[in-house]
């Protein structure tokens, strides 16, 4: 197998169809609703009628939610509020229904599908079909060692591809994407300080989980230390997610890229998924073009890579818990504006002036 390149995919990901997004605004315009009336929804209807191609907007009746877990060796500094190793209880309560994103799924009839790119737990804890695609146990302490090694980091993007793939072929019209991790924020946080430019403290968060103030420093200072071994290899984003990444996150990003090659949109949902984008980014300008920004997860980092790729969020509501929950959050939205343009009637012909007189009037 020869060596993946994600600059590759800047030469696979086209643009969703403008042409079709003109006739879609068009249909707009000759819509019985005034134009603007229904505001960020006549943009969202827009947009997935560009990535269908089509006019109007078919309806969004295939949704998944695609949630890929790790653990990263940097939550034993202390820089998490989860002990580290511990994702595969968050992985648990997803698939016993407890989970904020189960219930959110389970109302809204999503199906839900579990990715362990890299736990650090017994496989035996989970179902096979969560663990049998596990590239390694657990990502490296990204402060002083590789998340991955080359080979893990290809076959995490590989692993990302082959789940795009499979939802694409079974039909999956728009996904929901996010992370099961613990430590993921602060790796989150190196990679898009990394792409930016930035300091470590301008993007350290509180993570869903929230921490005091004496982790936050301890997250900072890991951070700190994760950006002198990223600066180095920011010109090969492979390396990059093998020095700073991990095994769920390099994954996602195989995901988001591959994704937007087979014309499937996405859903991005906390600052771990945004970081993903934006290493896709880097290496297609063209794929955020498929991505949709879910909500605000009050995460620093997310707010620089969402401006860095141009994508506003959908919701703003302070949900901090990350694991999908504020993309699905915004599913229905998205849902509300493909039946909006598709359903609405377009206003009847308006009739030609009349005789200021009058028809039938007497002279």
């Amino acid at each position: 197998m020869s060596r993946l390149n994600l600059d590759d995919f800047s030469e696979l990901i086209e643009r969703p169809d403008s042409g079709i997004r003109r006739d879609a605004e068009e249909r707009r315009e000759r819509l019985a609703v005034p134009p603007g009336a229904l505001g960020r929804l006549d943009e969202l209807g827009e947009w997935l009628s560009a990535a269908q191609g089509s006019v109007p907007v078919r309806p969004v009746e295939r949704p998944k939610a695609v949630l890929f877990a790790g653990d990263h060796g940097v939550a034993a500094l202390g820089v998490s509020g989860r002990a580290a190793g511990t994702a595969h209880t968050l992985v648990r309560a997803v698939l016993d229904g407890a989970g904020p994103a189960a219930v959110l799924a389970r109302r809204a009839g999503v199906p839900v599908r579990v990715v362990d790119a890299g736990l650090d737990c017994d496989p035996g804890l989970l179902p096979e079909e969560v663990v049998r695609h596990r590239v390694r146990r657990g990502s490296g302490r990204i402060d002083v060692e590789d998340a991955l090694t080359a080979e893990e980091a290809e076959r995490a993007v590989r692993l990302g591809m082959a789940i795009a793939d499979e939802e694409a072929d079974s039909g999956t019209d728009l996904v929901v994407l996010g992370d099961l991790s613990v430590g993921g924020t602060t790796v989150a946080a190196t990679l898009i300080a990394a792409l930016c430019g930035t300091d470590a403290s301008v993007v350290t968060g509180r993570g869903g989980a929230g921490i005091d103030d004496l982790a936050w420093m301890r997250k900072c200072a890991a951070v700190r230390d994760a950006l002198r071994r990223a600066r180095p290899v920011l010109g090969d984003q492979l390396e990059l997610l093998a020095t700073v990444g991990g095994a769920d996150v390099a994954a996602m990003t195989g995901f988001l890229l591959q994704a937007a090659v087979r014309r499937m949109p996405v859903i991005l949902d906390g600052v771990v998924s945004a970081a993903c984008a934006l290493v896709g980014q880097r290496a297609a300008f063209r794929a955020p073009d498929w991505w949709l920004a879910g909500q605000v997860s009050g995460e620093p980092a997310q707010a620089k890579a969402l401006d860095r790729m141009a994508l506003n969020p959908l919701l703003d509501h302070g949900v901090t818990v990350g694991e999908g929950t504020g993309a699905l959050l915004a599913l229905p939205l998205v849902q509300a504006a493909a039946a909006l343009a598709a359903e609405l009637p377009e206003r009847p012909d308006q009739p030609e002036p009349r005789d200021a007189r009058g028809e039938g009037g007497s002279d």
